[in-house]
């Protein structure tokens, strides 16, 4: 089935098997390998992208489906010059751990600051809460959102070397 779908802004036309996933087109059609492959029932979170700007589980959206549609990535959130606030929050907060859970985390959290610029911890975790980290990293997630939302709001953000409350 012939499907046309802009992915970080390029415009890509592919024949794909009607039943193919769109986390494999992703990865295995596209080469955008920053979206993670983790547990194919919807449960880990690790392929999380933004299908005409909503995140979704892309372990259970068809490649068809976003036929004539957007699709963002955690490739498409650096804007070419420097990372987007968010990435550079996991940078300095030590947010990304092993970095399997980083990618859908960072498209959640990037959602979450464009519709909400100054979530609480609390907001944070429920936005969150389909996502796993299986490192237990969740503090230094929480507090990497939370940098990334003080440094675009213009207030110094967290000092990375902040002590983590138990």
């Amino acid at each position: 089935m012939e499907i046309s779908v802009t992915v970080n802004g390029q415009l890509y036309q592919r024949d794909v098997e009607p039943r193919l996933l769109l986390v494999h087109f992703l990865r295995d059609e596209l080469r955008l390998t920053g979206t993670h492959w983790g547990c194919d029932t919807s449960n880990c979170g690790t392929c999380v992208a933004w299908l005409d700007d909503v995140p979704v589980k892309t372990c259970t959206v068809l490649a068809v489906m976003a036929d004539g549609h957007r699709v963002r990535t955690v490739e498409g959130l650096a804007d070419g010059v420097g990372l987007d606030p968010v990435q550079q929050g996991f940078a300095e907060c030590h947010g990304l751990q092993c970095g399997f859970c980083t990618p859908g985390m960072m498209m959640t959290a990037r959602w979450l600051l464009d519709h909400n610029p100054d979530p609480s911890e609390e907001d944070i975790r429920e936005a969150i809460s389909g996502q796993l980290c299986r490192c237990t990293g969740y503090e230094n997630i929480v507090r990497s959102v939370r940098w990334a939302a003080a440094r675009e709001a213009g207030r110094a953000a967290e000092p990375a070397t902040e002590e983590v409350r138990a």
